[in-house]
């Protein structure tokens, strides 16, 4: 098992998985994602949370394959009011590794090709990446249960000053100059 032990903040070593000396068959690891680690990463919006993985390694002669799950709450802002947002997130994802003679990249991400020699590997951008393939691409505070926004009220009031607003029926079309000039031809 593999986690933040005695108050110590997590290091790379943490997510470090040692297979040499593992017979084939299937090993079980539990990983924990804290703020450390977030900010190790530089993503502004992946900088706070907490997120718990369950890897289950299924190690056969030539091929490992690693099956994480995980679930956990991440601490970012709102895109629209830019208070604090807790967004959920879970998954699953499956990495697998295989031997050969020199490390390659592949066209699937979810292939790694590591020397022979090796004999650990570490997980820890396999993680990152599993989190930050997770979130969602816009960060807002969910509608309340009667479709209102939860978000900031003095922000969403200064929102609504500066915006600018369509006439309610009337697409408003915007036409470069140069287009403009062809009308004039019909």
């Amino acid at each position: 098992m593999q986690t933040q032990k005695n108050g110590q903040v997590n290091t790379k070593k943490d997510f470090v998985v040692r297979f040499s000396g593992l017979k084939t068959g299937s090993y079980d690891y539990d990983f924990e994602l804290d703020d450390d680690f977030f900010s190790g990463y530089g993503n502004e919006n992946l900088q706070k949370g907490k997120v718990v993985f369950k890897v289950v390694l299924e190690k056969k002669e030539r091929l490992m394959k690693f099956e994480a799950n995980f679930s956990g709450t991440l601490n970012t802002f709102c895109d629209r009011c830019l208070k604090p947002l807790d967004i959920p997130v879970s998954g699953c994802e499956t990495l697998f590794v295989e031997f050969g003679d020199v490390p390659e990249a592949t066209e699937d991400d979810n292939i790694l090709i590591i020397p022979e020699t090796e004999y650990q590997i570490d997980l820890s951008q396999f993680l990152y990446e599993c989190v930050a393939t997770s979130v969602p691409m816009r960060l807002v505070h969910p509608d309340d249960e009667n479709g209102n926004p939860t978000c900031d009220s003095e922000m969403l009031k200064c929102l609504a000053s500066v915006s600018v607003e369509k006439e309610p029926g009337k697409e408003q079309e915007v036409i470069n100059p140069v287009w403009e000039k062809l009308k004039d031809l019909r």
